[in-house]
């Protein structure tokens, strides 16, 4: 069996419990931006009920073209106005260098990414980055509030990151 079997095996028993009953908008109107580290349960940490939020996960929790693009549409098309950025400890978007990455790829497939990896070292340096990406979109013009935090996945904190300076 593999862990994708595993997973609808899974899938087939829950639905024998689901009532269906999700609003298709998140009713807190939030879009949290995080990591797609599999140490990281954003419904655990952050208390979500389902249909809440809408997540949206990468490596890095990097706001990217694509998150801006996911965030325009979770705006515009379902109401979200505040962005939640959360960023943690330990990541592993730190502990290797975007030019050699691309090397690594290069030398395998024998074709450079023309996407950007974004590794970084300095997580609120990057959050701050993050923050500056989502407020000078010129799609996400209903954001109210961008809050950045850095999640430390050993005790499942939130610390919240100054993104004023």
């Amino acid at each position: 069996m593999t862990a994708t079997d595993e997973l609808l095996r899974r899938n087939s028993e829950h639905e024998e419990k689901w009532d269906g009953q999700v609003p298709g908008a998140p009713e807190l109107r939030t879009a949290v931006v995080t990591c797609m580290d599999c140490r990281i349960d954003p419904v655990r940490t952050l208390g979500l009920r389902s249909g809440e939020v809408h997540v949206l996960r990468n490596a890095g929790g990097i706001v990217t073209d694509d998150v801006l693009r996911s965030l325009s549409v979770s705006q515009r098309k379902l109401g979200t106005t505040e962005v939640m950025l959360m960023h943690h400890t330990r990541c592993g978007m730190g502990t290797f260098a975007e030019a050699d990455f691309k090397q690594e790829l290069e030398d395998e497939t024998g074709q450079r990414p023309s996407w950007s990896v974004e590794t970084f070292t300095d997580t609120e340096r990057d959050l701050r980055q993050s923050v500056r990406r989502v407020l000078n979109s010129p799609f996400l013009t209903e954001t109210t509030s961008v809050r950045a935090f850095v999640h430390d996945i050993d005790t499942d904190e939130l610390r919240e990151v100054d993104t004023a300076s």
